[in-house]
């Protein structure tokens, strides 16, 4: 459910880059996983802001996330004479401009449970076909470990751990995350739109169209 702009920078410097369930102990197996091999761990984050860089720590880690933010202020303001929100803006002129949303819908009490329950069985055997007119082209399901291409009909396997989520993938790049909550009565839909940004100063239309194309996706899959 985190941002895909990490899969972007990723793509674009040629680093692998791994998806893996939320939870900083799944990034841990992925460092301890590839200990004695040549790979070098970087970083990793999920949508809830935290990060972890470095290997030593195998869990969240603030404070080397904020020392990382205040180097990356001090380096940004010294080269090139701007903010930190300033630079993001560049960074999405370069690498596209990712929007994210999050809707929480609370089902309490043992009905809340089968409720919930039988939304995940419904989105299963009935995903949606398009959103907001754009073809959904890919589906993961976390739970089979199943990632179906929808144009061609074929299978691929999903190198990860097992989780009930759902991926709704569609063409124009938007992907929609159903994932009951482990801890609560609640089940969370997460947004993802991009755009590309042609220069820091449309950011504020950009933004703004990317989170009403949100708000209508919300509508359509009638969460609001």
């Amino acid at each position: 459910v985190t941002t895909e702009m990490v899969d972007a920078v990723a793509d674009y410097f040629k680093v692998k880059c791994y998806e893996c369930l939320t939870g900083f102990k799944y990034i841990a197996k992925i460092i301890r996983g590839h200990e004695g091999t040549d790979m070098q761990y970087i970083g990793g984050g999920e949508e809830s802001f935290g990060y972890l860089a470095g290997d030593y720590v195998r869990d969240k880690d603030g404070v080397s996330a904020c020392s990382l933010a205040a180097e990356a202020a001090a380096w940004v303001r010294d080269t090139m004479g701007i903010s930190l929100y300033e630079w993001l803006k560049q960074l999405y002129v370069k690498y596209g401009f990712y929007q994210e949303g999050l809707v929480s819908v609370v089902r309490t009490g043992k009905e809340g449970a089968e409720l919930i329950q039988r939304m995940m069985v419904d989105y299963r055997a009935n995903p949606p076909k398009e959103i907001l007119g754009s073809l959904v082209v890919k589906i993961n399901d976390i739970q089979t470990l199943e990632s179906f291409d929808v144009r061609t009909g074929k299978k691929t396997h999903l190198e990860q751990d097992k989780s009930n989520v759902l991926q709704w993938y569609t063409e124009d790049g938007t992907r929609v995350c159903v994932r009951p909550s482990g801890t609560e009565p609640k089940i969370k839909f997460y947004f993802g739109v991009k755009a590309t940004l042609p220069s820091v100063a449309d950011y504020e239309k950009v933004r703004a169209e990317l989170n009403d194309k949100i708000e209508r996706i919300k509508k359509e899959l009638k969460l609001v």
